[in-house]
């Protein structure tokens, strides 16, 4: 068996989990993960979509970096087993495989909101006549401060520059043609559409083909947060079109705190010299680099937005996860993805109650991996009480509970002990 079957259908019992992680083709990846542990052993690890586990290759990965450090000091740019000067290439073809896009369109550096600030000195031009940024409501707060800071770095005002689509009264969820709505409305004010491929609170995930279309027939520059779609959806960029996107590689692709960060700029945008754009010298056509002239010539793709060279340490750690995301394909994890959330979904309607209600969309094409749960009274004490008992999720003010099942390394059985606990808790 190599893909996912969805015929049968799902049943209460915990034999039932047994038996679909028994047939599960994926099941083996999770032993190349650390979990982390409780008293009780290993606990039901569901926070993937906030900061995945370490792949248990990472530390050779960083010890191999270490030891050419040690011995070999600077010559280590051009000598370790993997090169330092064009360490971060290592990353391309799978990083390119990822999200969908040709290797001269991505490139790994800097971190999530760096990069989004470097995309909008780019692709934010305002106009008197169309300065306008739509986001959607609730994004997460760092994408809002970045966009109302440049918003008021070009001299527009966030109150009249900023437009956030919110959901219809009653709703947690934005409908698709509300956003088209708004779109067509505004379509002469809009001078750029920065969405996430999914919302961070209620992991719906948006039509990132459909409103990069729409957008751009409309004059608007178009533009993606995939922090929590990389690594979760099976992305299209190149054949989508989107000007840009950012990610950061920390949630679902394993990087661990902090790690370096991922950039797409499609590929018309390639050979952009007019672009404004902030330079740096890992930006600079890599043949006249060294020879340190004082003129910035950007090279071509994705590669021309690199500002530092980036952390070995922290590409080593990535690489070691990257590895294992290209052995298991996104595709195949995509498919287990989809069932898990079913199951979690199909275990939690079996429990139904006044308590609790799932906020995050129920097809399939408009959520990830993430489930979120609006709990009605005293949610984060819940929460920690299920963190006690060792399972991880992670509450968001007001109301919400956010479980992600993510393919590589959770399993069915966690899936039922989530839901098993979570029951008995909330009542």
């Amino acid at each position: 068996m190599t893909h996912f079957e969805f015929q049968p259908e799902f049943q209460a019992g915990e034999d039932f989990a047994i038996a679909m992680d028994e047939r599960d083709p994926l099941n083996g990846y999770r032993d190349r993960f650390l979990l982390p542990k409780t008293t009780g052993g290993e606990c039901v690890y569901l926070c993937g979509h906030s900061l995945g586990l370490q792949p248990k290759t990472a530390a050779a990965y960083i010890q191999q970096e270490l030891k050419d450090w040690a011995e070999l000091g600077v010559e280590g740019h051009f000598h370790a087993k993997n090169p330092w000067m064009p360490y971060h290439r290592l990353l391309t073809e799978q990083t390119a495989e990822l999200v969908g896009a040709k290797p001269f369109e991505v490139v790994v550096m800097n971190s999530l909101t760096v990069n989004l600030h470097l995309m909008m000195v780019s692709f934010y031009r305002p106009t008197k006549e169309r300065h306008k940024i739509v986001v959607e409501c609730g994004a997460f707060p760092s994408d809002q401060y970045a966009v109302k800071s440049q918003i008021r770095f070009h001299g527009f005002d966030p109150a009249t520059s900023l437009i956030e689509l919110a959901p219809r009264s009653s709703e947690s969820c934005l409908r698709d043609e509300d956003i088209e709505s708004l779109i067509e409305r505004q379509r002469d004010d809009i001078a750029l559409i920065m969405l996430g491929g999914v919302n961070y609170a209620t992991g719906q995930a948006f039509d990132v083909a459909r409103i990069t279309r729409l957008g751009q027939a409309r004059g608007c520059v178009v533009g993606f947060d995939l922090a929590h779609a990389a690594g979760n959806l099976l992305l299209k960029l190149h054949e989508w079109g989107p000007d840009f996107a950012v990610w950061c590689s920390y949630k679902y692709l394993n990087g661990g705190p902090g790690c370096v960060a991922g950039c797409f700029v499609h590929e018309r945008h390639a050979r952009a010299w007019d672009l404004p754009r902030f330079a740096g010298w890992w930006g600079h056509d890599e043949e006249s680099r060294f020879e340190m002239g004082p003129e910035f010539r950007a090279m071509t793709g994705a590669d021309g937005w690199q500002l530092s060279n980036p952390s070995i340490v922290s590409l080593a750690v990535l690489r070691a996860s990257m590895d294992i995301f290209h052995e298991a394909g996104m595709e195949r994890l995509r498919a287990k993805s989809v069932s898990l959330t079913r199951y979690l979904e199909f275990l939690l309607g079996q429990k139904a109650s006044p308590n609790f209600s799932i906020i995050t969309p129920h097809e399939k094409e408009r959520r990830g991996a993430q489930v979120s749960i609006r709990i009605r009274q005293k949610g984060r004490a819940l929460c920690e009480r299920l963190a006690q008992e060792g399972i991880v999720g992670d509450w968001r003010e007001p109301d919400t509970f956010r479980v992600a099942p993510v393919p590589l390394y959770n399993s069915y059985q966690d899936v039922f002990r989530f839901v098993r606990r979570f029951a008995a808790a909330i009542g």
